[in-house]
């Protein structure tokens, strides 16, 4: 994370996309079933190839190539990566009601005092509004200025542009990857043709 701030630590045997306490039914998007590379929480029966490496290598290059990219963009609207995810934070946030503090830290994976920095300095930038939870007057809710939204919504249209290109620079991966995963299936060496029927 940029900025300076502390990022919260995955505990162990956790995905990236593990989410505690899913809420409003929401399918858990770190079970296998849906996983995109077809892995398990399961450990592999096989131990890693230098294809399995490779593999993991483009993913994870594609995605740090996306994330620079995303990181230039911000600095063209004068903001810093971190004010970037923060003001999408907030507005992505789904429900009725704004989102708090810990809704951010969360999703920024932010300690908390970190998560009350960041939105402290962005306040004074003029990018953020605090505003007490009229149920709940101990929370305190976020929500984005006019200058917040607008350096938002310039970002958000050419980020809506490369996510697909992300996904398509992934799809070949992704395939690849799942079919090597199931079971019985072995992978073709490129150029030989299937059995016949």
């Amino acid at each position: 994370m940029h900025d300076g701030h502390h990022a919260v630590a995955l505990p162990r045997n956790q995905g990236a996309f593990h989410r505690p306490g899913n809420r409003r039914g929401d399918t858990d998007i770190g079970s296998a079933s849906i996983l995109p590379f077809g892995l398990s929480r399961h450990k592999m029966s096989r131990q890693p190839t230098k294809a399995d490496y490779e593999r993991l290598l483009e993913f994870r290059t594609n995605l740090r190539r996306f994330l620079h990219w995303s990181d230039e963009q911000a600095r063209t609207q004068h903001l810093t990566p971190a004010q970037h995810q923060l003001l999408l934070a907030i507005m992505g946030h789904p429900g009725p009601t704004a989102p708090s503090i810990s809704d951010i830290a969360g999703y920024l994976l932010l300690q908390h005092h970190s998560a009350v920095g960041l939105v402290d300095r962005a306040e004074a930038a003029g990018l953020v509004k605090r505003e007490r939870d009229p149920a709940h007057r101990s929370t305190v809710r976020l929500s984005l200025t006019d200058d917040g939204a607008c350096r938002l919504s310039a970002l958000s249209e050419p980020h809506l542009e490369e996510v697909p290109r992300l996904a398509d620079a992934m799809g070949s991966l992704f395939v690849d990857v799942a079919r090597q995963q199931r079971p019985g299936r072995q992978r073709r060496p490129t150029g030989t043709p299937p059995a016949s029927a």
